[in-house]
């Protein structure tokens, strides 16, 4: 029941719904719901069923342990995209799991000609941790010099840009959707 529980406060959580609402898709009691979410009671198939659907997961992903995951990306290695702009190269070192909504990347680039980028979705928003190197990046009408450990935020819904200023030029950049 405590796995159950936390999966079921989780996962509301993740969705933004509040216990009335999520008994209401569910066709349940409210009441239900709460002693549920504090692991007690003793729920039944059918409940556990119309809770995955109120809430949009797998069956597993709500009386499942969670495992641990550890995830180990060497330098050099991982899914690469190359920029046909700028000397840019972009290592995705981990995806957007369900529920979440952000990529995180590795940044290689040299200097020379800048990646422009279009904007992405409404409500993105890019972040930028500089480790080496120099570079100007943000909105394309004003990027920002950063300097190794710098960090900038800015609207990944907007125009931007990322142009290495020295050779070796390196970046962590975390893409996410708010």
């Amino acid at each position: 029941m405590a796995v159950i529980a936390a999966s079921l406060r989780r996962e509301r959580t993740r969705n933004g719904l509040s216990l009335t609402e999520v008994a209401r898709r569910a066709g349940i009691a409210k009441s239900t719901l709460s002693q549920l979410e504090s692991g007690a009671g003793n729920p039944s198939l059918e409940t556990l069923w119309a809770l995955c659907v109120a809430l949009q997961v797998p069956f597993a992903q709500l009386i499942a342990r969670p495992e641990p995951k550890v995830q180990v990306i060497r330098a050099g290695e991982g899914p690469a995209v190359v920029s046909s702009q700028a000397d840019y190269r972009a290592v995705l070192l981990s995806t957007c799991p369900p529920g979440a909504r952000r990529d995180v990347y590795f940044i290689a680039a040299e200097p020379g000609s800048q990646r422009s980028s279009d904007p992405h979705m409404p409500g993105a928003v890019e972040h930028v941790v500089l480790s080496g190197g120099r570079a100007l990046v943000g909105l394309a009408d004003e990027p920002v010099e950063l300097r190794p450990g710098d960090y900038i935020a800015y609207p990944g819904d907007l125009p931007h840009v990322f142009q290495a200023l020295e050779p070796g030029t390196r970046a962590v950049l975390i893409s996410e959707l708010t």
